[in-house]
């Protein structure tokens, strides 16, 4: 089917109802899209490829995280455009369009949510859902300049959506409002209202923000003035993550061994990226490469020898990336404890322009999951929030908090997000 005329986002549009007319619950009011990934009864789950499409009957049942914000009150009005089989964060598909990116035309949308995204970015629906494996709610968010929530893994029930990787798999969300964003997120993760709790330390590692091209008063400046106001100082700490992280992964030294110590990256962040991309080949092998190989499908030109490559991939090593899995997260639940943040660049840099090619995109890429696996691997949740246009481009900055910390992170966003969008205009109209 081809997409609609509103920004390219939609694939299908329908209307389900909330199951219940009440007023009083919590996203009454509210419309939402969800990523062709889901499953919705009487529809079939497209996953991205017409191949797909064509080789799968209809749902018979609704994906459980669907049916929480239907049944929280809000309305869904149809499926969205994602990469093929989730396989990029660029969000360009071949065969349904590429949806526009609200606040920079010219520019990808991020994927594999991309039509989620740009659906919240360009006001046509409050919320949406989307899935978040290597960076594909983070990246997205980023590049549409809103808000995108990946929360701890395993919080959220992924059921009834199509596997990409399951040891890394999510359901995330996007909205425009920090309010919505929170109350979505307790609908999902059967939440109950807690008051705030400031954070107790916010550490800022400078090696990260090394990595992005954007000037450091546009991030991590902006933050920390925002701190300073709300919190005072003396919470802000500076690390070098990259140190951190080699000394307390003893397993990473596996993967850095393999050529990853690259002079444009962080070596432990490359070593980590790499176990991600090992085992997420793994699992995306044992998913789909009896369906990929049976039905040889019609995919993008700039995706089909990627998917083709991890089909063929050899299955070693895997058990190391468990072991990485299990250190990297005891080491940061060390490092931040109870209420710590870690802050982050979402992406190193702008968003690509269309049709990039791949090869000159390699280094951003290499950049990119770097940043993105440390809560991939970790499980960790992670918000990307918003900070204005730098040189009429979104710019954008994470945080991070432990495993299970969904509450507080949420929270927190909505804790911070007027006095952020305020330090970030000023800093607008004195860095553009």
């Amino acid at each position: 089917m081809a997409k609609t005329s509103e920004s390219g986002a939609f694939v299908e549009k329908f209307v389900l109802q909330p199951t219940s007319s009440s007023q009083q619950l919590p996203l009454s009011g509210l419309t939402f899209a969800v990523k062709d990934i889901f499953d919705v009864d009487g529809y079939v789950t497209g996953f991205g490829n017409p191949d797909w499409k064509r080789t799968h009957s209809a749902a018979t049942l609704t994906a459980p995280a669907v049916l929480d914000v239907l049944e929280g009150g809000a309305t869904c009005v149809g499926k969205t455009i994602m990469d093929e089989m989730a396989y990029c964060i660029n969000g360009e598909n071949v065969h349904y369009g590429t949806p526009t990116n609200p606040c920079a035309p010219d520019r990808v949308p991020g994927g594999s949510s991309s039509g989620s995204a740009v659906a919240v970015g360009a006001g046509l629906v409050d919320f949406s859902l989307g899935s978040d494996t290597g960076g594909s709610v983070r990246v997205p968010a980023s590049y549409c300049g809103i808000l995108g929530f990946r929360p701890s893994h395993d919080a959220i029930s992924t059921s009834g959506v199509i596997p990409m990787a399951q040891s890394f798999d999510t359901v995330g969300w996007f909205a425009r409002d920090p309010a919505v964003l929170n109350r979505v997120g307790r609908v999902l993760l059967h939440l109950p209202n807690v008051n705030p709790v400031t954070p107790s330390q916010i550490f800022i590692p400078e090696d990260c923000f090394s990595l992005s091209s954007i000037p450091s008063a546009r991030t991590t400046g902006v933050l920390i003035k925002s701190i300073e106001k709300l919190f005072g100082g003396s919470i802000l700490k500076h690390v070098n993550l990259g140190d951190y992280v080699k000394e307390k992964v003893p397993s990473l030294h596996h993967f850095m061994a393999k050529g990853n110590d690259h002079a444009y990256n962080i070596p432990s962040l490359a070593a980590l990226s790499s176990s991600m991309r090992l085992l997420q080949r793994y699992e995306f092998k044992k998913n789909h490469a009896e369906w990929i190989t049976t039905v040889n499908p019609n995919l993008g030109p700039r995706l089909s020898e990627r998917i083709w490559d991890a089909v063929r991939s050899p299955e070693e090593n895997i058990g190391i990336c468990s072991s990485v899995q299990t250190e990297l997260r005891a080491a940061l639940t060390d490092l931040l404890k109870d209420e710590g943040i870690l802050v982050l660049p979402t992406v190193p840099g702008d968003p690509p322009k269309l049709q990039t090619d791949l090869a000159s995109l390699e280094v951003f890429r290499a950049r990119a999951f770097s940043l993105l696996s440390i809560a991939g691997v970790s499980g960790f949740c992670q918000v990307s929030i918003p900070l204005g246009m730098h040189n009429n481009l979104p710019v954008s900055i994470s945080l991070l908090a432990k495993h299970g910390s969904d509450a507080f992170l949420l929270n927190l966003v909505e804790a911070l997000y007027d006095t952020i969008q305020e330090e970030a205009g000023f800093a607008e109209k004195f860095t553009n």
